[in-house]
C-alpha cells in the first residue's frame, strides 16, 4: 500500500516536467494548431488524446506512485489557472494568450483570406449564419470568428 504514495522522483523535476511539457503544447496550441468552427471535430479529440500520451512519458519521466502523479496534473492545472489569472490582469498577455477576433464577413462579403487562414468554408460560415437565423450572407454587418472557434453574427437592422 506504500508503493502507492511513496514518492521516488523528486518533486522539483515532476513540477519542472509538468511545466515544461504544458508550456510546450501551450505554444503549440496557440501559434500552430487552429481555431475549429465552434465545436471540436472527431480528428481534433483524437489529436488531444495523441499528444496527452505522448507527453504523458515527457511529463512523468516515468513516476509509478499516485503521489507523484498528483504532482504533474496540479502542476499542470496550477500553470492553467495562473496564465488565467495573469491573463485577466494583465492586457499584453492575454494578447498573446489568446488568438484575436478574426473578420469573415464584412458588409455582407465574405473575406476569403481570413476564412482560407482558419480553413473555414463557405458551407461551414452559411451553417453558423444559419444558427444565427440569417440565410444570406448579404444581411450581415459583420461575423467574426472568435478565440474559442464560435463565430459572432452582427446583422444589418
Amino acid at each position: 500500500m506504500n508503493h502507492l504514495f511513496e514518492v521516488s522522483v523528486p518533486l522539483w523535476e515532476l513540477m519542472l516536467r509538468g511545466s515544461a511539457t504544458y508550456w510546450f503544447l501551450f505554444l503549440i496550441f496557440r501559434f500552430v494548431m487552429r481555431r475549429d468552427v465552434g465545436a471540436l471535430a472527431i480528428a481534433d479529440v483524437l489529436l488531444l488524446v495523441l499528444i496527452a500520451d505522448a507527453s504523458q512519458n515527457a511529463m512523468a519521466g516515468g513516476y509509478t506512485s499516485l503521489t507523484e502523479g498528483a504532482v504533474v496534473v496540479s502542476t499542470i492545472i496550477g500553470w492553467n489557472f495562473l496564465l488565467d489569472w495573469a491573463s485577466y490582469y494583465v492586457p499584453l498577455l492575454r494578447k498573446l494568450a489568446e488568438p484575436p477576433p478574426l473578420l469573415l464577413v464584412s458588409r455582407g462579403r465574405m473575406l476569403h483570406r481570413n476564412m482560407r487562414k482558419e480553413y473555414i468554408t463557405k458551407d461551414d460560415l452559411y451553417a453558423k449564419l444559419r444558427e444565427h437565423g440569417i440565410e444570406d450572407v448579404a444581411k450581415v454587418k459583420a461575423a467574426y470568428m472568435e478565440a474559442d472557434g464560435d463565430v459572432t453574427v452582427i446583422p444589418f437592422k
